[in-house]
């Protein structure tokens, strides 16, 4: 039987800007400005255009008058010397000038600052790493097709609508990654909105088209053979649909035959249409996470809740918190998760991000396998490194997360600081070096990381929480706040508990930034004990 599937290839355009603003808001803001600027100089070739126009149509004004009065008496009109001299001085100059007034191009500065701009503009794997944040933040929290659409997303403060041609591009881009759940869920938002009257370059043959293919390949025949003949209703001449429908009606007469026989070699040789299930997910806590990411299944009992306290903590009797002691919240009790209140001012934190935002470059892990920092699918950031020399702010800070935590700062990675993008995540992972993994931080030479501190430099206006799947924790992010926990325990064991993600930034735009703190230097301030788990 000959296949009569088609595959229908995506052509985006071509550009020659650096790949990876979808995963910074903060770098994605500067195309804001560039936008901007090109309105700007668009207007301006709009009213040059304008004025071009109105010199012309001045000059045809002018022309139609004196035409209509040469052309009802031409002798006597040419009869007198000044009109015969004007009219020789009209088509041989006067002419020449108004043709080369029409043939002045008027886009030249336009198009010159629309050249330089362009290579800063996103390219094809911005518009794709963007599509596909939608359909993350999609199944991260549980969002339908037209909630979205409708920009109906939880504090927004500037409500964006999807048009039919954007709904369809999203289906292409699922399509493109052989998503067929998310094309069929955003061809058939992008088919509602045609039928409820919106007008759209995008018309239902083609919605249809890629449609039926999808459903078909969830293993839907009915529904992808009454989709396909609904698109040869409006296109009974379409190749590709009535070759499809042609393999449809062959699979299920198939289908119907196979069921017919009641013979065990018959039925073992059937042909039917495999089922294509849910792909099977390199992550095995996916389920967990996303509803802690939603603020649901959270572990936490209200006995145990009633352990956690508010402190004040003075950095065991440090000078500098004596008189104005740190404010302490627990957060969990296992693993123990410390959040201190007002520990950065906004000031410092501009500081910080006014030294990142020039360095900030696709945010990295550790290979387990090289031991080499790589760029990875599951963390969708932008991150810089901040040394202590080369700002008193970083170096303030960097004591003040040793004052707090008793541990020595000097064998600790720099000071990262992230900015998330568009539905900016880190999915579970642990910060430090499993013992498959012996020569992750070899070339540091520090040991393993110790613990982490994590500053929340922003509020988020939904998403964007770090959770522990392993404990069924969540902590949300507040601006000037940071969190602590030891990776370790004091054995030097690895806590597996500690595993945790950052959540997808579903509004907003979040800042954190990080003090991974390493074994090295830490020997007498957090002893070892005799027990392997303590």
């Amino acid at each position: 039987m000959m296949w009569y599937i088609l595959i229908v290839g995506v052509l985006l355009p071509q550009s020659f800007a650096h790949p990876g603003f979808f995963t910074s808001i903060g770098q994605m803001t500067d195309l804001i400005h560039t936008e901007k600027d090109l309105v700007t100089s668009l207007k301006e070739y709009i009213k040059a255009e304008e004025d071009k126009l109105e010199q012309i149509k001045k000059w045809a004004e002018k022309l139609d008058r004196l035409t209509s009065t040469a052309t009802k008496d031409p002798e006597g009109f040419v009869g007198h010397p000044v009109n015969a001299f004007k009219l020789m001085k009209r088509l041989n100059t006067e002419w020449s000038e108004l043709e080369n007034l029409v043939l002045k191009d008027m886009s030249d500065g336009f198009i010159s600052n629309l050249t330089i701009q362009r290579q800063y503009f996103p390219n094809d794997e911005d518009q794709v790493g963007a599509a596909k944040a939608l359909l993350r933040l999609q199944d991260t929290y549980n969002l339908d097709t037209d909630t979205i659409s409708k920009g109906n997303l939880p504090g927004v403060k500037h409500k964006s609508f999807l048009t039919v041609e954007d709904c369809f591009e999203l289906g292409k881009v699922a399509y493109t990654e052989a998503d067929y759940y998310h094309t069929e869920l955003w061809m058939e938002q992008a088919l509602r909105q045609l039928d409820d009257g919106e007008v759209s370059t995008i018309d239902k043959v083609s919605v249809l088209d890629y449609l039926s293919y999808a459903v078909y390949q969830q293993g839907d025949l009915d529904k992808a053979l009454l989709l396909t003949k609904k698109l040869l209703e409006l296109d009974p001449e379409h190749q590709r649909a009535n070759g499809n429908l042609k393999y449809f009606e062959y699979i299920m007469a198939k289908e119907k035959d196979a069921n017919k026989s009641a013979s065990d070699d018959q039925s073992d040789q059937k042909t039917t249409l495999k089922k294509k299930g849910a792909a099977v997910d390199y992550l095995p806590e996916r389920q967990k996470y996303e509803m802690l990411c939603r603020g649901e299944g959270i572990k936490m009992t209200p006995r145990r809740q009633k352990k956690l306290f508010c402190r004040y903590h003075d950095g065991n009797r440090n000078p500098k918190f004596i008189l104005a002691p740190a404010k302490q919240e627990d957060e969990w009790d296992k693993p123990r998760i410390i959040r201190f209140h007002d520990i950065i001012s906004d000031a410092e934190i501009e500081i910080v991000k006014d030294l990142a935002k020039p360095r900030l470059s696709r945010a990295t892990v550790h290979d387990p396998e090289t031991g080499k920092l790589t760029t990875a699918q599951y963390r969708v950031s932008k991150s810089a490194w901040l040394s202590g020399y080369e700002n008193p702010v970083v170096s303030r800070i960097n004591m003040r997360i040793q004052d707090l935590t008793g541990l020595d700062v000097s064998t600790a990675e720099e000071l990262q600081v992230a900015n998330y993008g568009v539905g900016g995540q880190y999915e579970p992972h642990f910060d430090f070096a499993r013992k498959d993994e012996p020569d992750a931080f070899k070339e540091l030479g520090t040991g393993n990381r110790i613990a982490t501190w994590l500053f929340y430099m922003s509020d988020v206006s939904a998403g964007g929480a770090t959770v522990f799947p392993e404990v069924g924790a969540s902590v949300w992010p507040k601006k000037g706040t940071a969190v602590f926990w030891y990776n370790l325990f004091a054995s030097g064991e690895g806590d597996y508990s500690t595993r945790h993600a950052a959540c997808p930034v579903l509004v907003g735009n979040k800042w954190v930034s990080n003090k991974w703190l390493h074994e090295r230097g830490q020997e007498f301030r957090r002893p070892c004990t005799l027990s392997e788990l303590e």
